[in-house]
C-alpha cells in the first residue's frame, strides 16, 4: 500500500522539479556567497551541528550570518535573532544557534531569498550566509551545496515518503559539491569507509566526507553518579537512539521520555516528566529540545535535573572542505 504512495509522492516532486527547471517557476540568485545543509531525508542527519561546525571553521575569516526557515516557530514573516528572543519565535535549532553565537546575524524567514536581503540590509558586512536546511528551496540558487546523509542510512539505501524517510528524488543528490556522512561510528574503518565510497559512486566534480557526531564529556558532579542511578533521557528529535547509546556508557538505568521531533510540550507533558523527575538522578535532553524546554514554566526541581548534551561533529579532511568553500567564496567577494 505504501509503494503506490510513494510513487504518487515522487510524482508529485518530480513535477515541481520539472517545473523549476522549465523555469515556470522561478529561481532567484543573491549578491552574497550561499552556503546550503541540507539533505533529502525527513530530520536527523545533523543539519544544525554541522552549521555550528562550519561557523566555527569560517567566523575566524568571514562576517558570517545563517538564515534558517525556523521550523515549529510560531512567528511569521522575517524575524531577526536578538537578546530577547525566543524558541517561540526563532524555531528550536535556530534559537539553539543564536543561544551559543549570540554575535552572528541570525533571521528566519520562509522565502530564503527574502530572508538574506533583508538580514544584508541590516547587516551590510557579512560575508557569506549559511542556510540551514534549504536543500529543497528551489526559491533560492546556492553557490555551495552540502548534502548529508546518514552512515546507516544513506539515501540511495531509503525510499519516498510514506514507504522511507526521502521527502526528495535521490537524484537531487547530484545538485550537491559535497556529500558528508554522518553519525559514523567511533568503529568505522577504513573499509567500511571505502565500502560506502564505492556504494555511493559520487561524481568527480563532488567530494565526500564522513563526520562523526561527539557528545560533550558528562561534568565531574554528574560523571560521578552511580553507574546504577536512575535517569531520565528526555527527547523531541527524529533520531533519539544516539544519544540513548551514550548515556547507556554512563548509566544502566535509563527511562526513555520519547516525543516526535520539535515536539510542542504541553502542561501534561510537563506534568508527567516533573513526575519522573522526582526520583530521577538526572534528566538528560539535547541542547535543541532545551531551547523549547527553556521557554516554558518548570519547577525547580527539573531545572536543576535538566541537562543538554551539547554535542559537535568532527569530519575526515575537514581542512579540505575548508579550503574548498574559502576558494567558493573568494571567487564571489
Amino acid at each position: 500500500m505504501l509503494a503506490p504512495l510513494s510513487w504518487l509522492y515522487g510524482m508529485a516532486v518530480w513535477l515541481r522539479h520539472l517545473l523549476y527547471n522549465m523555469h515556470l517557476f522561478q529561481s532567484h540568485r543573491v549578491s552574497v556567497p550561499t552556503i546550503c545543509v541540507g539533505n533529502l531525508a525527513l530530520g536527523g542527519t545533523g543539519k544544525t551541528p554541522h552549521v555550528e561546525w562550519l561557523i566555527e571553521h569560517l567566523k575566524e575569516h568571514y562576517h558570517v550570518a545563517v538564515v534558517s526557515r525556523g521550523y515549529k516557530r510560531r512567528s511569521h514573516g522575517f524575524q531577526v535573532a536578538t537578546k530577547d528572543s525566543t524558541a517561540l519565535q526563532l524555531g528550536d535549532e535556530c534559537m539553539q544557534l543564536h543561544s551559543k553565537y549570540p554575535d552572528i546575524p541570525l533571521a528566519v524567514c520562509a522565502n530564503r531569498v527574502e530572508g538574506i536581503q533583508r538580514l544584508c540590509r541590516m547587516y551590510p558586512d557579512i560575508d557569506v550566509v549559511l542556510l540551514d536546511d534549504a536543500y529543497q528551496h528551489r526559491q533560492l540558487r546556492c553557490g555551495y551545496y552540502i548534502l548529508l546523509t546518514t552512515a546507516d542510512r544513506l539515501y540511495i539505501d531509503d525510499h519516498l515518503l510514506p514507504w522511507g524517510h526521502l521527502r526528495d528524488l535521490p537524484s537531487r543528490s547530484l545538485k550537491a559539491n559535497a556529500v558528508v556522512v554522518t553519525k559514523c561510528p567511533d568503529t568505522m574503518t577504513a573499509i567500511d569507509r571505502r565500502i560506502i565510497i564505492n556504494r555511493l559512486h559520487l561524481p568527480a566534480y563532488q567530494s565526500l566526507y564522513f563526520s562523526t557526531t561527539c557528545y560533550a564529556q558528562l561534568p565531574k558532579q554528574i560523571a560521578a553518579l552511580p553507574e546504577d542511578s536512575q535517569v531520565v533521557m528526555l527527547t523531541g528529535i527524529a533520531r533519539p537512539e544516539y544519544l540513548q547509546a551514550y548515556l547507556s556508557r554512563h548509566f544502566s538505568d535509563i527511562r526513555p521520555m520519547v516525543y516526535p521531533d520539535h515536539h510542542t510540550f504541553t502542561r501534561t507533558d510537563i506534568e508527567r516528566i516533573e513526575q519522573a523527575a522526582q526520583t530521577a538522578a538526572m534528566v538528560f535532553t539535547t541542547e535543541k529540545d532545551y531551547a523549547r524546554l527553556n521557554t516554558l514554566a518548570l519547577s525547580k526541581t527539573l531545572k536543576r535535573k535538566l541537562y543538554p548534551v551539547p554535542i559537535t561533529v568532527s569530519l575526515t579532511d575537514d581542512t579540505l572542505l575548508i579550503d574548498q568553500l574559502k576558494r567558493y567564496i573568494k571567487t564571489c567577494i
